[in-house]
C-alpha cells in the first residue's frame, strides 16, 4: 500500500531552517508529482510547493518563494523541503502528498493529491 512518512520537523528559531524529508513506498515514485503541504492551528490546509516527477519542474506558494526549495532523489523515493529563513508564520503541520494521477503536473489545490503523510509539526519561535 501507499505509504508517505514525513520526519525533520521541530522546533526553531526565526531565522533558521529546517529541511523536512518524506519517504515514499507503494508506488512507482519517479511517476508521479509531489507536493508539500502546511496546516496551522484552525486554518485550512494551504500548498507549499510541488515538483515534478522528474524534478524538472518546481512549484512554491508565494509566501516561501526564494526561502523554501523542493527537491527530490528518485533513486531513495524521497521528496525534501529545504526551509530557510523561517518565520514565526510558518508554524504548521507540514504534510507530504502524492499526485492523484501520473499524468498531473502540480496543483495548490489539496483534493488534486490522493495520498498523504501522517505530518510533521515545524515550529518556528520569535
Amino acid at each position: 500500500q501507499v505509504q508517505l512518512v514525513e520526519s525533520g520537523g521541530g522546533l526553531v528559531q526565526s531565522g533558521g531552517s529546517l529541511r523536512l524529508s518524506c519517504a515514499a513506498s507503494g508506488f512507482t515514485f519517479s511517476s508521479y508529482s509531489m507536493g508539500w503541504f502546511r496546516q496551522a492551528p484552525g486554518k485550512e490546509r494551504e500548498f507549499v510547493a510541488a515538483i515534478s516527477w522528474g524534478g524538472g519542474s518546481t512549484y512554491y506558494a508565494d509566501s516561501v518563494k526564494g526561502r523554501f526549495t523542493i527537491s527530490r532523489d528518485n533513486a531513495k523515493n524521497t521528496v525534501y523541503l529545504q526551509m530557510n529563513s523561517l518565520k514565526p508564520e510558518d508554524t504548521a503541520v507540514y504534510y507530504c502528498a502524492r499526485a492523484r494521477t501520473a499524468t498531473m503536473t502540480y496543483g495548490v489545490n489539496p483534493g488534486l493529491y490522493t495520498y498523504w503523510g501522517q505530518g510533521t509539526q515545524v515550529t518556528v519561535s520569535s
